[in-house]
């Protein structure tokens, strides 16, 4: 991927500034899974017998990178001089972090000083990197030199190749003092062997293709029972129509995104643009769908009432949160995205969610309560079903959040990284499962009694076969009648 279009990368002309840490300065020049090439030998594109060709291979290359150091530090230097300032650029895969640095030659220091020069262990002025002896040269160390009293210094264009699956680092480091201050502007370009994705993102687009199918079977499954029992379709029905439509488009928008980043190295912003917000609608849509099913909408009420504002705006609110965090997620730098300002994104949309999720469990207990002074045995056990596998994916949703903390919180440096993209294709599943569900048990059909809310008191009395007798039945009779009177006031009043 190239660094300048897409997270982990150097924006062209951006300012970075340098952190120190100990006796050296550095810049964070990106990370990323990378898989071992799986062509060795040097090859050429047939066009040109000059061109290098990088298919079927894994490489980190710079193209170019520019150094710029400040004008002071440059003028106390002579026209003529040569090599008045050392950048280093070092790659090297994270199980490797303890060779960069002292600690070998039981020393804090991250360069090398006279001391362990004079002693052979290291060359002064550089950072103190211990080889691999089970992978030579590595970590990989690339030089720049500054010359004479000239403010620039460009970095030779390189291209590393990667031999090892791994998780790689890339620093922009140097030791000398004077250079603090320099920027740095460029950009890197990595690549894996199958194409530009970065290895979290690679296996993402195979899940998409195959969620794009999953979608596309639901999808023709219930438009096949939509049109044969279309004289019995309630508005519950056009909503979910919707919801499946909007998760097979943002399926395979998605997937023809990452396609066309793996080909290009380029994120194109207004294929994300529709991924994002195709998104955001569906998760929004979802959300609304359980709620108004678990108020018991076209099934123990007709209407909302006065609670469809509420709801609407509810969902409004949400969209926006949920919009703001995926567009600063997938159209932003990664390196950009601090803690702080993730936060600040991650915990409205966590509230809503909190939110939906309360008021759809206290819905669901007031749509059962109904329910049962009915007698509707058929809705009741419905809804019966759908609170079970309510429960059943909060409970998951919950031990899938504890899942992600750990995770997060033992893997800092991305060491897992192959396994990372279960974590958002975890949430992709539960919620087309319970699409899924709400599809199977609000099904069309011939009798359509069994979901939908009927005028009267014949779905009451007659649906469940329950024989009323003697004073009882008439006892029975009227507070059913009072029940249902009760809740079209509760519609007209809400």
């Amino acid at each position: 991927m190239l660094q300048d279009m897409k997270q982990r990368q150097f924006r062209r002309g951006r300012i970075k500034i340098p952190i120190p840490k100990s006796d050296a300065f550095f810049f964070h020049g990106g990370s990323e899974g990378l898989y071992a090439s799986k062509i060795h030998e040097p090859t050429t594109d047939a066009s040109s017998e000059t061109k290098p060709s990088f298919k079927g291979k894994s490489i980190i290359s710079f193209d170019p990178v520019t150094f710029v150091r400040p004008k002071e530090t440059a003028k106390s230097h002579h026209q003529m001089q040569q090599n008045t300032g050392l950048v280093e650029a070092i790659i090297l895969e994270v199980k490797d972090r303890a060779r960069i640095g002292g600690s070998s030659l039981k020393s804090d220091a991250i360069c090398c000083n006279k001391q362990l020069a004079d002693q052979g262990s290291c060359n002064q002025g550089e950072v103190i990197i211990q080889h691999n002896p089970n992978n030579l040269g590595w970590p990989k160390r690339i030089k720049t030199f500054f010359q004479g009293d000239n403010e620039e210094a460009k970095m030779d264009v390189e291209t590393v190749e990667i031999n090892s699956t791994g998780m790689y680092y890339l620093y922009f480091m140097f030791c000398d003092p004077q250079l603090k201050g320099t920027l740095i502007k460029g950009r890197t370009v990595w690549k894996n062997p199958n194409g530009y994705l970065p290895g979290k993102m690679a296996p993402l687009m195979t899940f998409y293709g195959l969620m794009s199918l999953a979608y596309l079977v639901l999808g023709l499954a219930w438009f096949l029972r939509f049109v044969q029992f279309w004289k019995d379709i309630i508005h519950l029905h056009y909503h979910i129509t919707l919801v499946i439509a909007l998760g097979m488009c943002e399926m395979a928008v998605w997937y023809f995104e990452y396609s066309n980043f793996n080909s290009t190295g380029t994120r194109p912003m207004g294929i994300t643009l529709w991924a994002v917000t195709f998104g955001s609608v569906k998760k929004t849509l979802a959300r609304l769908l359980l709620l108004v099913v678990s108020m018991g909408f076209g099934v123990v009420r007709p209407t909302l009432g006065g609670l469809t504002s509420k709801v609407v705006l509810l969902g409004l609110i949400y969209f926006i949160a949920t919009e703001a965090l995926e567009l600063v997620e997938h159209l932003g730098n990664i390196n950009d995205f601090s803690g702080k300002a993730k936060l600040v994104l991650v915990l409205p949309v966590a509230f809503l969610d909190a939110c939906f999720i309360l008021w759809i469990f206290s819905s669901l207990s007031k749509t059962l309560e109904k329910l049962q002074m009915r007698r509707n045995l058929a809705k009741l056990e419905l809804y019966r079903k759908f609170t079970n596998a309510l429960a059943v994916s909060v409970l998951l949703s919950i031990a899938w959040i504890g899942f992600e903390l750990y995770f997060n919180a033992t893997d800092p440096l991305s060491e897992f990284w192959q396994i990372a993209w279960i974590i958002p294709a975890f949430w992709n599943m539960l919620a087309y499962c319970l699409l899924v569900v709400i599809c199977v048990l609000w099904a069309p059909s011939r009798n359509p009694t069994r979901y939908a809310y009927m005028e009267g008191m014949g779905e009451d009395s007659d649906e469940e076969g329950i024989a009323l007798t003697g004073n009882s039945g008439d006892m029975a009779m009227k507070l059913e009648r009072q029940a249902i009177g009760d809740d079209l006031e509760e519609d007209k009043r809400e």
